[in-house]
């Protein structure tokens, strides 16, 4: 892992958090395309633990073929970052401490308040972006994260990836949730562009997580 200097910027988009908005398909943020997609990957807790595992050390994104560079944890005690009831609603975030976690190679588990640089390519085009993680969830039944953008990308928005094991069933469900806005030219231009981006990276996302594949519904 490389690290380097990591500016101390907000998010570059100002619907921090509307990836957990229940309505997200229906009323984006402006000028935004939402997009979202569930997979059930398996059954059971070992699943749901091995499958949330892989989300927090960034496999949904190196297994995707993206770099993960410039790791910078938040210092001090862990921002829990925006969290939000079942209506919505975004609930105060709090501080706490946290022992930071690493894999065999050393790179820090997604961490709230994290900033970190992602290199790479989707679709032929350049994927390169400055990130923010905004909030990080670990409950019984769901693992989760949200990335933001800093700065540096084709496009500005947001994106959530959940696994959640359900109680129902003792299914185990993969869910990614994102809105894009262009801001390269391209993108603004031919808008059909950025959505087949965004399919890629789903299907990119999937195979990272999932033994399995299964129809999204």
């Amino acid at each position: 892992m490389r690290r380097g200097t990591f500016r101390d910027d907000t998010v570059d988009y100002a619907a921090v958090g509307a990836t957990h908005a229940p309505d997200l398909m229906h009323y984006p943020p402006e000028r935004s395309i939402p997009a979202e997609e569930s997979w059930r990957i398996g059954s059971g807790v070992e699943r749901f633990q091995t499958a949330g595992e892989a989300l927090l050390s960034w496999t949904a994104q190196r297994a995707a073929g993206l770099s993960v560079e410039d790791v910078r944890p938040a210092p001090g005690p862990a921002y829990a970052g925006v969290s939000f009831d079942a209506e919505g609603n975004p609930i105060a975030p709090s501080k706490r401490d946290v022992e930071p976690r690493y894999d065999a190679e050393g790179m820090p588990f997604v961490g709230a308040g994290m900033t970190l640089h992602l290199r790479g390519r989707v679709a032929g085009m350049r994927a390169d972006a400055e990130l923010r993680v905004i909030s990080v969830t670990e409950e019984t039944r769901r693992i989760g994260f949200v990335l933001g953008t800093v700065g540096g990308s084709v496009v500005s928005g947001e994106e959530s990836f959940d696994v959640d094991w359900r109680e129902d069933n003792d299914e185990v469900w993969f869910t990614v949730r994102a809105f894009d806005a262009p801001n390269a030219l391209i993108y603004r231009t031919i808008p059909a562009l950025m959505k087949r981006r965004r399919r890629e990276l789903f299907a990119r996302y999937l195979r990272a997580i999932s033994p399995l594949y299964a129809t999204p519904v």
